[in-house]
């Protein structure tokens, strides 16, 4: 459950920044299971205030100083991001840390299929993530000032270890599956080990597209951005293909010639055209049961809040309650991998 926010100590506080505050109101948003979110309305002007949730955490988790960073980083590129605005450490104000942006008037679209769009929408739709998240792995952390927002190699072999670690402590217990990929991730990383700035999160439902174009004006939810490796935050965003739309987020089982909706093979070698990143290919089964492991494990993360009664969103258990599926799907993909270097 989303608390409400104390609106006359959140208004001191912009004011105190510059910003119109009058008539404010707060209006919490959907999504953010992982930290609250609310559209703030004043008689001048709308924001968008994101905040660290309340109650025991996980270490590292619910990094909203990191997604004010990254994104204040950005803002000198051509990677779209909304402006930030005021960053407050200071946990008397609203009882943990948050940050303030910009509102985009756009459009957030949670179904993947684009349900009640032309073919050639979608097509273009599909084709602007890819040259957006294309974008991104070709930013200069290092010329943005982010060559301290992460560790530099080995990203693959580090995340299975924390996400495994986050398993293991945690009381909601895995599945078999998840317990499989844990084990047989480790001794399977690819060698080639290459350094950008990775999203970590990177899916339609994180992109506000223009009200009219098929035009990204804004990358939200940047909590687990670093610096890592491209190929694995590529295959992530590519993880819809795998997901059967009537589990979660997904577009596995539908007509996507009829929809418009370019096949996964394709849609990854426009990828590997605007980044020379022919590699991706040989081992994409173990970037998608990487990737796989990986979201199950964020949402078991969801579904231990619940159980701790700290989750940010009305439909945390449900949500949680997906880490099984995917983790056997992730399976699949490994045993996949494994019969293709036989």
């Amino acid at each position: 459950m989303i608390k409400t926010l104390d609106i006359p100590a959140l208004q001191t506080y912009l004011s105190e920044q510059g910003l119109p505050s009058d008539g404010l109101v707060a209006i919490p948003l959907a999504g953010g299971q992982s930290n609250p979110t609310f559209r703030l309305e004043t008689r001048d002007r709308q924001y968008v205030l994101r905040k660290k949730p309340e109650g025991k955490l996980l270490p590292g988790a619910h990094a909203v100083d990191r997604e004010h960073r990254v994104m204040h980083a950005l803002a000198a590129t051509d990677i779209p991001v909304p402006e930030m605005l005021a960053f407050c450490e200071d946990e008397t104000v609203l009882g943990t840390p948050f940050y303030v942006m910009e509102f985009l008037a756009g459009r957030v679209i949670t179904d993947q299929s684009l349900p009640g769009m032309h073919p050639e929408d979608r097509a273009a739709i599909y084709s602007e993530m890819n040259r957006v998240i294309a974008g991104l792995h070709a930013v200069d952390f290092r010329a943005v000032g982010l060559e301290s927002f992460g560790k530099v190699g080995n990203y693959i072999e580090r995340q299975v270890r924390r996400w495994s670690r986050q398993c293991s402590e945690a009381t909601v217990p895995i599945t078999a599956d998840m317990r499989r990929l844990m084990e047989w991730l480790p001794g399977r990383i690819p060698t080639n080990d290459e350094t950008t700035l990775v999203h970590g999160d990177f899916r339609l439902d994180n992109l506000v597209l223009h009200a009219t174009e098929p035009r990204a004006i804004g990358v939200l939810d940047w909590e687990l951005s670093t610096l890592g490796d491209p190929l694995a935050d590529f295959s992530y965003h590519c993880m819809s293909w795998h997901i059967p739309a009537t589990l979660w987020r997904g577009i596995a089982g539908l007509n996507l010639a009829q929809l418009g909706i370019p096949e996964e093979p394709d849609y990854v070698r426009n990828y590997v055209l605007a980044t020379g990143r022919q590699h991706a290919l040989e081992h994409w089964d173990f970037y998608m049961a990487y990737n796989l492991f990986r979201m199950a494990a964020i949402l078991h993360g969801i579904a231990q809040r619940a159980a701790d009664g700290t989750a940010a969103a009305e439909d945390a258990i449900e949500t949680g309650a997906k880490a099984g599926p995917l983790a056997a799907i992730g399976w699949q993909c490994a045993l996949r991998y494994e019969a293709s270097r036989k």
